[in-house]
């Protein structure tokens, strides 16, 4: 395959994947600008009150209800995103069944979560009209929180098993590097990627005593030692420069920001809808605010994170001492990975929080000279 036609199949891949997500988002406001602004929020709530008296019971099942409406929905998309067009380029590893089980385990750890931010959220509006969204902006950095020192050691094995990288020699270089930045790690841990994808990846998670590094086996059987050390080396930046916590802390004051403008606007527009601020009925306007607020927004967050990648690019280079090797370790994995090298700058803007690929490497390559 000539160079140009993978750069095209780069293309369609990304562009496909745009244009699903862009259309499950439209989508998904469409859905409840409907119910809510036709009245069938109402509807819903009613029927779902015959069967409970409690406002709360009542919320959980509305909820409940019209989240099984969306995911009907958007199923399809969801199919098309994730299945279909990974099988199509060659990416998945997954038979149909194994795809619908990983969704499921999802959903299975998504809905108690979701389920208590849901009633918490229930309850400051009802008892708190005026400050419920400072208190539940405090509750969610919380959670953001609790969840990062969480999801190594009990979400993620839930997907993937993890074991001490297998390679001694390359353990005993993954620690030398961490030393170098003071990085006291649980582990340096492989996991089975393969098992769903070709893809590869690797990552520095967790915070306090769950911090560890973990590389997926697709990446360790397609980048030699000095390009794994460069990528890692990478993620080590991260750590160095603190961006998982100055991460939290943008994505904190964008969401008390974010709280605040929705609850104003809410409470502008919800009598169009309901009597009261805490009707069942009128929530659904809250997410499509909320939707449109992260929509707004997400450029921000994307530049900031841009921002990150190019600092733990350079840290990488001054960490490893050998940008040839991280060079040539990016270019494997981009072309494992299907990424777009060169995408449109409007795409960049609204989506990406790494910098395309060609950026990068020009950055590199200009540097290096």
């Amino acid at each position: 395959m000539s160079k140009s036609e993978d750069i095209s199949k780069e293309k369609l891949y990304n562009r496909y994947k745009l244009f699903i997500s862009i259309s499950e988002m439209v989508l998904g406001l469409l859905f409840l600008g409907v119910i809510v602004f036709t009245g069938f929020s109402h509807t819903i709530e009613t029927w779902i009150g015959q069967y409970f008296n409690n406002n709360y019971l009542i919320l959980i099942g509305f909820m409940a209800t019209i989240s099984l409406m969306d995911f009907i929905l958007t199923f399809p998309l969801s199919w098309f995103s994730g299945y279909y067009l990974e099988h199509k380029f060659e990416l998945s590893n997954q038979t149909f069944g194994e795809w619908i089980w990983e969704k499921t385990k999802g959903i299975f750890i998504a809905v108690p979560i979701g389920l208590i931010l849901l009633l918490i959220f229930y309850f400051l509006l009802r008892n708190f009209p005026t400050y419920w969204w400072a208190i539940m902006a405090t509750v969610m950095f919380l959670f953001s929180v609790l969840l990062s020192r969480l999801a190594p050691v009990l979400i993620f094995p839930l997907f993937y098993d993890f074991e001490e990288l297998e390679d001694a020699e390359l353990a005993n270089k993954v620690k030398q590097l961490c030393n170098q930045v003071g990085l006291k790690l649980k582990g340096v841990f492989q996991f089975n990627l393969s098992k769903n994808t070709k893809k590869g990846n690797a990552a520095f998670t967790g915070i306090g005593k769950s911090k560890r590094v973990i590389l997926g086996d697709t990446m360790l059987e397609k980048l030699n030692q000095e390009e794994i050390l460069g990528v890692l080396s990478h993620e080590l930046g991260h750590y160095d420069k603190n961006h998982l916590w100055k991460g939290i802390g943008l994505s904190m004051i964008l969401t008390y920001l974010g709280l605040f403008l929705v609850s104003m606007i809410y409470n502008q527009m919800y009598p169009m809808i309901a009597e009261s601020h805490y009707t069942i009925a009128a929530l659904p306007l809250l997410g499509i605010l909320l939707s449109l607020y992260n929509f707004i927004t997400s450029p921000i967050s994307n530049a900031y994170s841009r921002k990150n990648e190019r600092e733990a690019d350079d840290f990488a280079v001054e960490l490893t001492e050998n940008k040839e090797a991280f060079i040539s370790g990016l270019k494997k994995l981009s072309k494992q990975n299907l990424s777009d090298p060169n995408p449109h700058p409007l795409a960049v803007f609204f989506y990406y929080s790494h910098p395309p690929m060609k950026e990068r490497l020009d950055r590199l390559k200009t540097e290096k000279e």
